[in-house]
């Protein structure tokens, strides 16, 4: 069709004759529904006339460089109907225009624009090619038909809505210049994908929809007269519940930015946003209404989304649908809207209804500067509030605007209808007015309310989840308070966690260096924050809590490694064959962390003999151990890096060969000789816990060989006790235990636990290579089943690593990393409840404690019997 308008074409000036034009109209129609050509076709019959007029020459970036059009809607999406209009938006960069002395850009963009659009929607003999539409421009009441590149950007980083990013979801290019395109969508990425959650976008997409039904169609769902696109359980209900569900999660997921519904569907289902049942409701709805939509259209050849009303006409359309009368359409028709109404409703919901019994709403007036009227005073003395007077003052501030994050109208009506429900499930906790005064605190953090207000309407279980938080645990009210975006990781939903693949789809934005650190500690604080509550609200194990924390750090230490590398290999080159691992050991070793656990790393590199040097290109050249020397202090610089939140990790790397005298990093050859030659025992117990967590496969066996070889030759058993207990005796000595709470340190806490398993690994690791393993409960096991260690120690040891663990994690997540001897009421609650968890029954804190005492006697003693007496 193009080339028949070339050659149609002789004078630029010239419009393409009717034979010409008469091609485009009959491929468009035999090619129904198509994905973008007519208006490149259009393009290039306007363009003529656009070189004539306006234009020098067109360069080698398209027909017109700096002018490009993008298509939305259905047509973005490759979605058009029988019948649709195609919804384009054109922009140009003026500075690329190739523009005749004297023209105007904006002048030569909207006359190329009209012409485009006139070619496709005016009416000739042939008929027309497509209805075009412009209104989804920037501002279209006060914008010409084609929007400059800085007016389009300024326009979307400072009033754009939540519906045109919900469009820009479909947003593709289909004419002119690409490179511009494709800049000017990668702009407005930032726009679209919002890295926090974005639950606020539910409620102002769902106003469109209420805006949809109040003017354009009646809440009636029937066959007769039904509106397959705008009416309740149709098209437009499926597309808007995929876009909103997009726009919430796909600034974490980049996975969801696909321009397709069904396509979108299929990854809100992979990703767990949406059920299977669901995306399986909705997939075969959407396929079947946009059958009967298109139908519909082809029966007079005329854009409609109404089915027929009268009866006859009912029954004919029945027929081209395949049924054998309209009451058997009807039925398969409305069982498939029945099914969108309701998993549309699951999404749009309205706000929530008060606790129930709570019943206060009438009572609650906060108005005016004197005292609360006694309604107001009683009903919060009801709830158990006793500072009547600093709530009253306090919600008076939120309703006069004095929090920043209440300034706004929305803000102020969002927390009107929520406030009751807010004061109610607050009371619920031990303290009512310490978890008020936090969620206060929390408010005063935030730079905008809605967002937070939206999440609670649109995940009423999660303001009871906050309110917890905030009234049980301090130390994680704190980090709330002072990091709210933690929330993020209450949402992402559990079934399809896996924070390897979230921080691999979250670093696919991140550019620099720099970008992926702030990225991965964001990920990092969010998984963090998540497993916190979930370890304080019982749903998560001492075991399961500790895999998955480790989880977390495995994945933030892999994915930063190659990073930090290539970025210091383009300041200093690289060795020629040379490869670094990290190695994990402790707690991350054993994949036992806990909330706020360090990370005990050490860095082992290896390079062929003969890459003595770094090389690169106009570098200056290192000796190469003084390159990954170099390279590991950058990478631990990395992970240590500050942010507004503090480092992603502490690190610590004593573990390493000679400790804090030792390099960073440690060549595979010096760490052999180091531990063939010069180790301490205590060295070796801590290999028992190393695992080989990061680097090129290639080498990763190789540390692990070395590490299992250390490890067989540790000594002879009675010197391996021996060492072990002067170990112990040196820290009860050095680091005493904080107080009795203190389950790590004390006599017969956790550390001796570790112990016992480390020495007897050690002892055993020669003649029984394949028992070790870095996590203690495994390898006391595995020591029992070898008959290297009685069962019933072997169940007191197993026992005991799983409360001390526990308590230990509880008293992490609820206080911090100080144990206190007076814990808080309002933290006994959660501690005793993961005791009894952990099996070990108590109605009180006294009680725990008494517990705790007999349980660290019995370990002691198994202690001196396995590895020996401590002298004090």
């Amino acid at each position: 069709a193009i080339s028949a308008i070339s050659a149609d074409t002789s004078n630029p000036c010239e419009k393409p004759t009717a034979r010409a034009w008469s091609w485009i109209v009959a491929f468009t129609w035999a090619a129904v529904p198509c994905s973008g050509w007519p208006a490149l076709a259009a393009a290039a019959a306007a363009i003529a006339e656009f070189f004539a007029v306006f234009a020098t020459t067109g360069g080698g970036r398209g027909p017109v460089p700096g002018f490009f059009v993008l298509a939305l809607g259905k047509h973005g999406a490759h979605e058009l109907n029988y019948s649709s209009d195609i919804d384009i938006s054109v922009f140009y960069a003026p500075e690329r225009l190739p523009l005749a002395e004297g023209a105007e850009a904006a002048e030569a963009a909207v006359r190329l624009t009209q012409g485009m659009a006139a070619l496709l929607h005016e009416r000739t003999a042939d008929g027309y090619v497509f209805r075009v539409d412009l209104r989804l421009r920037p501002d279209p009441s006060s914008t010409p038909v084609a929007v400059s590149v800085p007016a389009a950007l300024d326009y979307y980083e400072t009033v754009g809505q939540n519906w045109e990013r919900a469009a820009f979801i479909k947003a593709r290019a289909v004419a002119g210049d690409p490179i511009e395109a494709a800049a000017f969508l990668d702009e407005l990425q930032a726009f679209v994908w919002r890295r926090n959650l974005d639950f606020g976008a539910i409620a102002d997409i769902h106003a469109i929809k209420r805006q949809i039904h109040v003017h354009k169609v009646d809440d009636r769902l029937s066959a007769p007269g039904a509106n397959l696109k705008l009416g309740h359980g149709g098209i437009r209900e499926i597309e808007f519940l995929a876009q909103t569900l997009q726009l919430v999660w796909g600034g974490r997921d980049p996975s969801l930015r696909v321009q397709t519904t069904l396509g979108a569907l299929r990854l809100l289902a992979r990703t767990g946003h949406i059920s299977r049942k669901a995306q399986g409701a909705l997939t075969a709805a959407y396929r079947y209404l946009r059958t009967v939509e298109h139908r519909l259209q082809m029966v007079n050849d005329r854009q409609t989304h109404n089915l027929p009303e009268k009866p006859a006409e009912m029954e004919r359309f029945a027929t081209f649908m395949g049924q054998p009368s309209a009451r058997a359409f009807a039925e398969e028709l409305l069982g498939h809207m029945e099914r969108v109404q309701a998993l549309y409703a699951e999404v749009f919901v309205d706000v929530p209804d008060l606790p129930e019994g709570a019943g206060i709403e009438p009572e609650l007036d906060f108005r005016g500067t004197e005292p609360a009227p006694e309604p107001t005073a009683s009903v919060l003395a009801s709830l158990g509030y006793t500072n009547i007077p600093g709530i009253v003052a306090t919600v008076r501030g939120w309703q006069s605007g004095r929090v920043r994050a209440l300034r706004s109208e929305r803000a102020q009506r969002m927390m009107g209808q929520l406030l009751p429900t807010i004061l109610t499930t607050l009371s619920r906790q031990p303290l009512p007015d310490t978890t008020f005064g936090r969620f206060d605190a929390l408010l005063s953090r935030l730079p905008a309310g809605v967002q937070l207000l939206a999440l609670f309407q649109r995940n009423p279980s999660l303001l009871d989840r906050i309110a917890a938080v905030l009234g049980a645990a301090p130390w994680l009210a704190d980090h709330l308070t002072n990091h709210p975006a933690a929330l993020d990781g209450l949402l992402s939903p559990e079934e399809a966690h896996n924070p390897a693949r979230v921080l691999r789809l979250r670093l696919r934005d991140a550019t620099t260096l720099e970008d992926a650190i702030e990225t991965t500690r964001l990920v990092v604080r969010e998984e963090e924050f998540g497993l916190a509550v979930a370890t304080m609200e019982g749903r998560l194990d001492a075991d399961s809590g500790g895999l998955a924390r480790t989880a977390v750090a495995d994945a933030a230490l892999t994915a930063l490694l190659p990073r930090v590398l290539a970025d210091f290999a383009t300041r200093l080159g690289r060795v020629r064959g040379g490869q670094m691992a990290v190695v994990a050991l402790g707690k991350a070793g054993g994949r036992e962390m806990m909330s706020g656990s360090d990370l005990d790393l050490m860095l082992i590199y290896d390079h062929p003999e003969d890459a003595s040097e770094s090389r690169g290109r106009d570098i200056r050249r290192l000796p190469s151990s003084q390159w990954f020397v170099r390279a590991a202090h950058a990478y631990v610089a990395a992970v240590t890096a500050p942010g507004v939140d503090g480092p992603l990790y502490a690190v610590d790397m004593r573990l390493r060969p000679s400790g804090n005298k030792g390099p960073v990093a440690v060549s595979l050859s010096a760490f052999r000789r180091y531990h063939a030659e010069s180790a301490w025992t205590w060295e070796r117990m801590a290999l028992t816990r190393a695992r080989v967590i990061a680097g090129p496969p290639a080498l990763r066996a190789r540390p692990e060989a070395a590490i299992a070889e250390a490890m067989a030759k540790a000594g002879a058993p009675d010197r391996i006790r021996a060492d072990a207990a002067a170990m112990r005796a040196r820290l009860a000595r050095d680091l005493p235990p904080d107080g009795r709470w203190d389950v790590k340190l004390r006599a017969g806490g956790q550390i001796e636990v570790e112990f016992i398993a480390q020495t007897l690994q050690l002892i055993h690791a020669r003649d029984f290579p394949r028992l070790c393993s870095q996590t203690t409960r495994v390898a006391l096991t595995r020591l029992t089943e070898a008959g290297l260690l009685n069962g019933a120690d072997a169940a007191l040891l197993i026992r005991a690593d799983r409360i001390w663990r526990t308590m230990q994690g509880m008293l992490r997540i609820t206080l911090g990393r100080s144990p206190r001897n007076e814990l808080p009421v309002a933290s006994a609650r959660p501690l005793l409840r993961a005791a009894a968890d952990a099996g070990m029954e108590a109605v009180d804190l006294p009680g725990l404690l008494a517990t705790m005492d007999a349980l660290a006697r019995d370990v002691r003693a198994l202690f001196v019997r396995h590895v020996g007496e401590i002298d004090r």
